[in-house]
């Protein structure tokens, strides 16, 4: 399985490092999300606010543009972290974005390297909108 316990930590270390490119001015809500490809590549993502808040981007969703645009759809997991000290859930619309790629994706949320609660997606969206039958 991809996701050891090493990868675990190395994508909990990429989501506090992504915290330092959010771009929070207004909420001074800063999250860092890393996704793991099944390939093994490692992406970082920040969340980027934006004057008119419906077009803020959370970092999860970043992270996976970041992925897809250059070629990896084969999401494995994600890792979440914030600037604040509790677990932050992905938002509705990251979780059926997230769905898209990979409706089993693991979801990782983290206070720290060691403090984190690991989900997987269909846990956090049972029913997601598909296309398919």
């Amino acid at each position: 399985m991809i996701l050891t316990l090493k990868n675990i930590k190395k994508l909990i270390k990429a989501s506090f490092e992504s915290q330092e490119y959010a771009y929070s001015p207004y909420s001074g809500f800063k999250v860092g999300a890393a996704i793991l490809t099944r390939s093994g590549k490692i992406f970082k993502g920040a969340n980027i606010e934006c004057a008119s808040f419906s077009l803020t981007l959370c970092a999860e969703r970043t992270v996976t543009g970041k992925a897809v645009s250059e070629g990896y759809n084969d999401i494995a997991a994600i890792a979440i972290s914030t600037n604040k000290n509790y677990y932050a859930f992905p938002c509705g619309a990251c979780r059926q974005f997230l769905s898209e790629f990979n409706p089993e994706l693991k979801i990782i949320l983290a206070k720290s390297l060691t403090d984190y609660k690991i989900f997987n997606l269909k846990e956090l969206l049972p029913n997601n909108f598909t296309l398919k039958p």
